[in-house]
């Protein structure tokens, strides 16, 4: 095909103005370069596409097929050229934000809205994916900026918090009412968890969530034993197994607010409140290359405030 693009390109001029002589002149080439080309495309093809006549040209049924098929592609180049002007004119941007399918949900998505409103000439490309890889994507330059749990000490690049979050545990009702009954344990007293938790079915997110980490940490520093353990790789699949009454879940207390206020879910009690954590943006520096990172931090701030 690559040598007779530009014999397709002459053809298709030539079908487009029905005339050898209007097609050499938008060309700019010979009337005999003009026939010589559509004559090798139709030896190389092994078809006749034009009819000659002193008139001008006609097409063939195969010149039909080829000229609709050509003018398809020849106008989805025209589409991107001026997609690339348009760009161009606009001074469109390109921001890429590396996310996790949870925050994405309950804190980016709300807040992307207005901005993509106020901002119609910036791309945005959400890449959804654990907090980890969202950090190496960032020091690999694979995104320019990221939503995620506040980072490490080690962690050398800028953190500006978004908001605290709450870790929690939480079940349904009938589900705390069935383990009473089968283990005369009452989740009601705080001096029972380590017990309710031996007995109960803990559900947790996979091991590579950052959210894992917390509530690992929180359950080692406070020798909680689960009895059993199902991991979920998604904080919706988390609160979704909480609600239909398969375990208790460790979940973020800010994105199941309304299921506690309306008595879907009940938060257990523990004798150690779980620390707050901070979700924030994560980005390489303060002089930002790509000036789309600037204005949608700038308007971060703004709604903030």
């Amino acid at each position: 095909m690559t040598q007779n693009l530009s014999a397709y390109y002459i053809f298709y001029t030539v079908a487009r103005t029905h005339n050898i002589s209007a097609a050499s002149k938008a060309l700019y080439i010979s009337q005999p370069a003009v026939s010589k080309a559509v004559q090798r495309l139709e030896e190389n093809m092994n078809v006749t596409l034009l009819k000659r006549s002193s008139r001008g040209v006609t097409l063939t049924h195969e010149g039909s097929i080829l000229y609709e098929r050509l003018q398809e592609a020849f106008h989805a180049i025209e589409l991107g050229e001026e997609q690339l002007r348009f760009e161009a004119n606009q001074d469109v941007s390109h921001l890429t934000i590396g996310v996790s399918t949870t925050l994405c949900k309950y804190l980016l998505l709300p807040y992307l809205k207005e901005f993509v409103l106020q901002n119609p000439h910036i791309r945005i490309s959400i890449a959804c994916q654990p907090t980890y890889q969202t950090l190496q994507a960032l020091e690999e330059g694979n995104i320019d900026i990221g939503l995620v749990g506040e980072p490490d000490a080690s962690f050398t690049h800028t953190f500006s918090k978004v908001q605290a979050i709450n870790d929690t545990f939480v079940a349904t009702q009938s589900y705390l009412d069935n383990l009473k009954i089968r283990t005369g344990v009452d989740y009601h007293s705080p001096a029972n968890t380590r017990l309710l938790f031996k007995e109960a079915t803990l559900m947790l997110m996979d091991s590579n969530n950052l959210s894992r980490k917390y509530a690992d940490q929180y359950i080692l520093t406070n020798e909680l034993q689960a009895g059993n353990i199902i991991e979920v790789s998604t904080m919706d699949l988390l609160i979704e197994f909480a609600s239909v009454g398969l375990g208790i879940a460790c979940v973020i207390r800010n994105f199941v607010e309304k299921e506690i206020k309306n008595g879907t879910l009940i938060e257990i009690p523990v004798p150690i409140v779980i620390s707050k954590r901070n979700i924030g943006f994560v980005y390489r520096d303060k002089t930002f290359s790509n000036p789309a990172v600037q204005t949608f931090l700038d308007y971060y701030q703004q709604t903030r405030n």
